[in-house]
């Protein structure tokens, strides 16, 4: 007995060695001090000249790049004092600390970094740096000793229970912080700040998910359904009133275009498993049919249809558009549908292109097409006009944001109770294993054709609100791949980036995709290249997207990598996702 006491008490030696927890508490206190030390150093003068943007030079008042810094390095200090185990911010990590103070750190590290080097390069040099500049570069190393930390990973325990005014309150400061969050980003001003401010909020976004804070969010999200889309919806709406002028309105409408398009791909990419390469000509489609009927003096038919009868015009055209297209080609399969639709995309901008009257008949003024498109007037209502709103002056974008948000809002309602219906459980059946589905029973082809049809009257009631938004629709707008989207391209990349299947993947992927062109302005000519290289490292390291669902997960990862509580996964869509669907 006392033998085995022996073994026992040299196992325990051997497996726990003397002093880890003693060097672990150091390394957190370190990372904690690193924290401090970095928001202390965006309260010096980083440079002497304020030719750089932000004016980075004057003591005790952080600007610019510097407020991203001190915002790092606070959530850094944060989760440092949580893995000390400080009263009260325990429930920051739900699933461990570790991995969301790396996070945190690099993302310290890299704003502040980035920020210096841009100093060096713009302003010709390291000696535009001011002393504060170095210890900025320093403090923010220090958090790094969190890659030195072991990993704490735990199964997430039972929250403890509070009341339920409590829990539905959290549901709206989450949301309220995403609307500031996102309004920061959309409202920068110059390419660096963007820059600072996605490497920021990306590490910080990677961090809450690591420490299970989302996973336990959307476990609330779950539970009190209508008002989290109660207050998403809320926080969606109140972003026009945030902004002085429609400048960034704008960019806000376009993305709304741009991801409820990409909400109709989803269906036809993410719940039936058919790759289409030309979805944008169905936006095209709606586009050119609501200019048409609007009343211009270029349109070669005269007409004027109110809002509501240029809506449902356009939507119709789409949906005759994608009908006929379906029918003699969704017979195929995989790689020849791809080509197929390919051609389409491309065939419906050349034939636009050449109604001009002189190549063929005159209905779309060719490669002028269809200018000056009269702003949208709904009993009474011009959109095109400033109104004042509760006491807020609101521009003519932000009206078409607003009327974007309720045909997203419809969109987004369409693919939720479509992919939960019957015909939305045999679109999955089809993508998954189109033969074992029809041996089934399940009528293939047709299948395919309603998901078509729908995908592409989704596109063509958010083409009828882009022709007046932009007031002008040309053969340009509307190719495979291009500088500006969306495109056929961009819109793929949106839904495979976002997460198949999901609703809010899309959404997320389509938000990237259009802001980062928008503000970066000097990648414009290298925008192809840069999407590539993420779309290869994101097949590399997340093949299921950024938002994925439940099964993406469990077939990309092993069930040990799942980094939710409990071995569970929140669904973010309604669908699941086939790999290489």
């Amino acid at each position: 007995m006392r033998a085995m006491t022996t073994d026992t008490t040299k196992t325990a030696a051997v497996t726990t060695p003397a002093g880890t927890g003693s060097r672990t508490t150091g390394l957190r206190r370190l990372t904690a001090l690193g924290g401090i030390a970095t928001i202390a150093a965006t309260f010096l003068s980083w440079t002497y000249t304020d030719e750089f943007p932000g004016d980075l030079t004057v003591y005790g008042y952080p600007g610019g790049l510097q407020v991203l810094t001190l915002v790092a390095g606070a959530l850094v200090l944060l989760y440092a004092l949580a893995a000390l185990d400080i009263r009260g911010l325990r429930w920051l990590a739900p699933t461990g600390t570790t991995k969301a103070l790396r996070f945190l750190a690099l993302g310290a590290f890299g704003t502040t970094w980035f920020t210096v080097i841009a100093i060096a390069v713009e302003l010709g040099g390291v000696v535009n740096l001011e002393p504060g500049g170095f210890v900025a570069a320093v403090a923010s190393a220090i958090p790094l000793v969190a890659f030195l930390l072991p990993d704490d990973t735990r199964k997430a325990s039972r929250p403890k229970e509070i009341p339920s005014w409590a829990e539905i309150l959290i549901i709206v400061l989450a949301f309220g912080i995403g609307l500031f969050v996102v309004t920061y980003g959309i409202d920068t001003e110059y390419a660096e700040l963007f820059t600072g401010y996605m490497i920021t909020a990306g590490f910080a976004v990677g961090a809450l998910f690591k420490s299970g804070i989302m996973a336990r969010l959307s476990v609330l999200t779950t539970k009190y359904r209508s008002i989290a889309v109660a207050a998403a919806f809320v926080a969606a709406a109140a972003f026009p009133f945030t902004q002085n002028t429609d400048q960034y309105t704008l960019i806000a409408v376009n993305i709304l275009i741009f991801a409820t398009v990409a909400l109709g791909l989803n269906i036809v990419v993410g719940l039936a498993g058919l790759l289409d390469l030309g979805y944008v000509a169905f936006l095209g489609v709606g586009a050119y049919t609501a200019a048409l009927v609007s009343g211009t003096t270029a349109s070669a038919f005269g007409v004027q249809f109110p809002f509501w009868a240029s809506v449902l015009t356009g939507a119709a055209v789409s949906l005759i558009f994608g009908v006929v297209i379906g029918a003699p080609t969704l017979r195929l399969r995989g790689d020849y549908l791809a080509i197929v639709t390919l051609g389409f995309g491309e065939i419906f901008r050349i034939t636009v292109g050449n109604l001009d009257g002189v190549s063929g008949p005159r209905v779309t003024n060719g490669p002028n097409g269809v200018p000056n498109i009269p702003d949208l007037v709904f009993f009474g209502y011009d959109f095109g006009e400033s109104h004042t709103i509760l006491g807020i002056e609101l521009g003519g974008y932000a009206n078409y944001y607003l009327l974007m948000l309720l045909a997203m809002i419809l969109v987004v309602l369409v693919f939720s109770r479509a992919g939960s219906s019957r015909i939305g459980r045999a679109w999955v059946a089809i993508r998954e294993d189109e033969t074992a589905a029809t041996a089934m029973g399940i009528n293939g082809f047709r299948v395919k054709l309603i998901a078509f049809a729908l995908g592409a009257t989704l596109a063509g009631i958010a083409g009828t609100v882009q022709a007046h938004v932009q007031s002008t629709v040309v053969p340009e707008m509307y190719v495979f791949a291009g500088p500006v989207p969306p495109n056929s391209a961009f819109l793929l990349a949106a839904v495979i980036l976002g997460g198949m299947g999901t609703i809010s993947g899309p959404l997320i992927g389509a938000t990237l995709l259009y802001m980062i062109p928008a503000k970066l302005q000097f990648l414009q000519d290298y925008q192809l290249l840069g999407f590539g290289l993420a779309l290869i490292l994101l097949m590399r390291f997340r093949p299921e997207g950024l938002i994925a669902n439940r099964r993406a997960q469990l077939e990309y990862h092993e069930t040990g990598q799942l980094d939710t509580p409990e071995g569970t996964l929140p669904d973010s869509g309604v669908g699941t996702v086939k790999a290489g669907a």
